[in-house]
């Protein structure tokens, strides 16, 4: 039988009323004839509680700062979440008369490294999970974000575990197809905050996904959109609350007509740092990030100004919380004699304001088109930044709705290609 992925976010399995609604979007897959893979998020809020309670067990003797904790022994009480969900789960299917088994990472099993809080997938072996499908089990459901390391430990994925999962699994287990359900419909032009008139798209590419995840777009991780190119994973997410399409995430090859530009994606909390009148000499570049990385600052957005005299102005863009790691690591490399500069002026009122499209390969003037829009608006560019697919740029934040609604009506992103 073919075999279908669903997983449902924690808004989704909120309480057991949602449990129950999900459950009824399981049977009705079940019912179309798919053997379902369920993977399950613990219910909304209960990591956070989780979390909560391990850093007010563990902090260093005799401190209130709490964090101090075992890694370890965080990745077991934070993964007890998804446990009790994909349990309640399990249960309610079988009061719906459907042949259901919870499983645990551990138990499938799903092998990660061992980098507890932040542990990657290595591999998911099927034979467990398809013998109980021979023997009947009509649906897995298996608790997200969770696995076991090579040292027999469980381990816990990060942000955007769960939806890693799922794709995971569709991939091992050759899923027709990996269906996330969220609290959102599917996925938008932009922000529908920010304009009424963002539409919802019926299919995007893989890669444009990607970059609108990675510029600021939060219905889906990077890592999980990443996972579903490489393994030609389809992607669609739905409402869990709504029954109406959703938006399928697909190779490019699967899209007949696209607009130009797919989307607007901004991320409000960034930050621009310009390091003033820096030496011109090789190896100024790897002497300036490397420490920034060695901070583990994340650097985006890169502009270097050469003066006539040899001198130069180093701007960078970064997230707003990472200003401080930022300074404390260019003053250190300043002290140490690794790089000189006249000043560090930091300037956090600005946003990413970027339109992503893969109809940008085989069009001429989309960022003249892009920039005319903002300068009609009197929108200031700061720094730009591009790549094959995508063009970003940073302004003022006060500008971000102005900025957003401007370049979605010059693409004509409300009608459809």
């Amino acid at each position: 039988m073919p075999k279908l992925v669903m997983k449902f976010g924690g808004t989704s399995v909120a309480d057991m009323a949602c449990i129950r609604n999900a459950a009824e979007k399981i049977r009705r897959e079940v019912e179309r004839g798919f053997e379902v893979i369920a993977i399950v998020s613990a219910m909304s809020g209960r990591t956070n509680e989780l979390v909560g309670w391990v850093n007010d067990a563990s902090h260093t003797p005799g401190s209130n700062t709490p964090g101090f904790y075992d890694a370890r022994e965080y990745d077991a009480v934070v993964s007890s979440g998804e446990n009790v969900t994909s349990g309640l789960m399990a249960l309610v299917l079988q009061e719906m008369g459907i042949e259901a088994r919870s499983w645990q990472g551990w138990q499938v099993p799903v092998l990660t490294t061992s980098a507890h809080g932040a542990a990657r997938i290595e591999d998911i072996p099927s034979d467990n999970l398809n013998a109980k499908f021979k023997d009947g089990v009509q649906v897995a459901v298996v608790a997200g974000f969770q696995g076991i390391s090579p040292e027999g430990r469980i381990t816990t994925l990060g942000r955007g575990g769960s939806d890693t999962t799922a794709v995971a699994f569709a991939a091992a287990f050759k899923a027709e197809r990996c269906d996330i359900y969220t609290d959102v419909d599917g996925i938008y032009t932009t922000d529908p905050r920010i304009t009424s008139k963002a539409r919802k798209l019926d299919k995007i590419a893989f890669e444009e996904m990607l970059e609108l995840a990675s510029l600021g777009a939060k219905v889906l991780q990077t890592r999980s959109v990443e996972l579903a190119m490489r393994y030609k994973v389809r992607l669609q997410v739905l409402s869990s609350f709504e029954d109406c399409p959703g938006t399928l995430v697909c190779d490019e090859e699967e899209i007949m007509e696209s607009n130009v530009v797919s989307g607007v994606a901004y991320s409000r909390d960034e930050a621009k740092m310009t390091l003033v009148s820096v030496a011109d000499r090789p190896g100024i570049a790897a002497a300036i990030f490397g420490p920034l990385a060695e901070a583990g600052v994340n650097v985006d957005m890169i502009v270097q100004n050469i003066s006539e005299d040899g001198r130069t102005d180093m701007t960078f863009s970064c997230p707003i919380d990472d200003v401080r790691k930022a300074s404390a690591a260019m003053e250190a490399a300043k002290e140490g004699g690794e790089i000189n500069y006249h000043d560090l002026i930091a300037d956090t009122d600005v946003c990413k304001i970027s339109i992503v499209g893969i109809g940008m390969r085989s069009h001429a003037g989309v960022a003249q088109k892009m920039f005319a829009a903002l300068a009609a608006e009197g929108v200031n560019i700061k720094v730009i930044t591009t790549s094959e697919i995508k063009v970003s740029v940073l302004v003022d934040r006060k500008y971000l709705e102005l900025a957003v609604q401007a370049l979605h009506d010059a693409f004509d992103l409300d009608k459809a290609a």
